[in-house]
């Protein structure tokens, strides 16, 4: 079935691992990146800032009356933090990476996706289904999305273009480095009082997040479900990738209060 995919924030982590194992399986991969040194090898650079509409245009107009057998969303961005001391605009930057970008890479691409009976796969996280202390931008993107996704997937089937979600647990990419340099940022600018209150939960947040990063699941997993989601006969609506994740899907089927019990012993909290 190989063609022509779109990927979204190719250049590092399960973007790039994603276009490496397209390109491989004999896709024609145009790898969105910022810089044209960034696109992984065997791929076709595409400058692309999924919150930038010239440059979705382009790339829209590059691919014209052409046919696309997939498009993945996988750009995306974490903002965290205790939710009274993130400014509004970063919740709106969030958002704009992770939700309203794909949103406008869609409807962009929408076109030549129902003329190649093409695929969308969308990158969420367990995050989607699992809200953490902390990260309460980051979470709500992710829940926006996989509404997103679910909606996009019947309203899409009468036409043939199949969508599936990605919502993976920790994986083993630079995401943990920035997470804790992150957490170090959190707590330097955080004023003395709020730094305070929220201790506990800082401290919890940080040594779960190194926790995560120990049992990392690699890359090249979410790569594989992808690959799948865009070949597969009949493709799943959603892909858990890793045992954390799977695990984690599974607590949140518990009765609220259990579900948050669990969450403040994991945080120490």
């Amino acid at each position: 079935m190989p063609g022509t995919v779109v990927i979204s924030g190719a250049s590092t982590g399960i973007g790039r691992a994603t276009a490496l194992r397209l390109a491989a399986a004999g896709f024609d991969v145009l790898a969105g990146v910022r810089r044209e040194a960034d696109a992984p090898q065997g791929t076709t650079p595409v400058a692309l800032d999924v919150t930038d509409a010239a440059a979705i245009d382009a790339l829209a107009q590059r691919i014209g009356d052409g046919q696309l057998a997939g498009l993945v969303n996988n750009a995306g961005i974490g903002v965290g933090g205790p939710v009274e001391h993130i400014p509004l605009g970063e919740w709106r930057r969030q958002f704009e990476v992770n939700l309203f970008g794909h949103v406008a890479m869609t409807r962009a691409l929408l076109g030549a996706l129902r003329a190649g009976g093409g695929r969308v796969v969308n990158i969420g996280s367990i995050g989607g289904r699992q809200a953490l202390p902390l990260v309460s931008p980051y979470a709500a993107s992710k829940f926006a999305l996989r509404g997103f996704s679910d909606s996009l997937r019947v309203e899409l089937h009468r036409q043939g273009v199949r969508v599936a979600l990605i919502e993976p647990g920790a994986i083993a990419t630079e995401i943990w480095r920035k997470a804790d340099e992150s957490f170090e940022e959190i707590d330097g600018e955080l004023p003395p009082e709020l730094a305070a209150r929220y201790r506990r939960e800082l401290d919890g947040a940080r040594k779960a997040s190194r926790r995560a990063a120990r049992q990392a699941t690699p890359a090249d997993k979410v790569a594989a479900a992808v690959e799948h989601a865009l070949t597969a006969r009949r493709p799943r609506a959603h892909y858990l990738v890793g045992a954390d994740a799977r695990g984690q899907a599974l607590i949140e089927r518990l009765p609220a209060g259990a579900r948050d019990r669990l969450l403040r012993l994991a945080f120490g909290i």
